[in-house]
């Protein structure tokens, strides 16, 4: 049987409606890695996230929404946020879960920053406003499969395993960024500009985090359906 790989979601409010979201290119890159896909709704409930964890046999931490700061014990700059407590709850607790499991887990973006701040690491809340020499992560009126900036790839990492390159160009879409690196984690990617762009658990079966999204980057550029497959080949 094919490898279940839950997907975690956005939860967004219209009016009298909610609705549970994700980007179909998360499913499609599942799929051409091999995997099923299955969405997870967000829950409150510590024995539903057991219950995700017992059917599903790796997790893809999807971005989307800004981390509270309040997570990493600051207090908001005085910038615009987009925030979601309800799925910081659930996706700490589903990370924490799954890592105590030795679960194989992937983190893109928001949920690169996730894997690291639920490790104790902190974030840059505004990367164009904290960072020193900031060069640009966040393209428009681009394809989403377009390149943007380049990584530059540490050769002794899962990340350069996947892909044989010291060198990568990707594409970009955040303010935030890992500032303190979490507990038990390695940094594996950096842009031009210093940057975090990928981390990788210490001692793990497969817990990799990048900041860029090989989801989209997979529809015109396959080799990055890779990711997904060293994902679901460590589970």
């Amino acid at each position: 049987m094919k490898p279940i790989i839950g997907i975690t979601t956005m939860h967004e409010i219209e009016i009298e409606k909610s609705f549970t979201l994700a980007s179909n290119n998360y499913l499609r890159a599942v799929e051409a890695a091999g995997g099923v896909p299955l969405f997870l709704p967000i829950t409150e409930e510590l024995e539903d996230i057991k219950s995700y964890l017992n059917i599903i046999d790796g997790i893809v931490f999807t971005g989307g929404e800004d981390i509270s700061p309040l997570k990493y014990g600051e207090n908001p700059l005085q910038i615009e946020f987009i925030i979601n407590n309800s799925r910081d709850n659930f996706e700490f607790n589903l990370f924490l879960e799954a890592y105590n499991m030795d679960m194989p887990i992937l983190g893109i973006c928001r949920g690169a920053q996730l894997i690291n701040v639920a490790l104790g690491g902190s974030l840059y809340q505004d990367i164009n406003l904290q960072f020193s020499n900031c060069h640009g992560h966040m393209q428009s009126e681009m394809q989403v499969y377009d390149f943007f900036h380049e990584v530059i790839v540490d050769k002794d990492s899962k990340l350069f395993d996947i892909f044989k390159s010291r060198e990568l160009e990707v594409n970009s879409f955040h303010k935030q960024a890992i500032k303190a690196l979490g507990d038990n984690l390695k940094v594996t990617a950096t842009a031009k500009d210093g940057i975090i762009e990928g981390i990788e658990g210490i001692s793990r079966k497969f817990l990799v985090g990048v900041q860029w999204h090989p989801e989209d980057l997979s529809l015109k550029h396959k080799d990055f359906v890779n990711l997904f497959k060293a994902l679901i080949d460590n589970v």
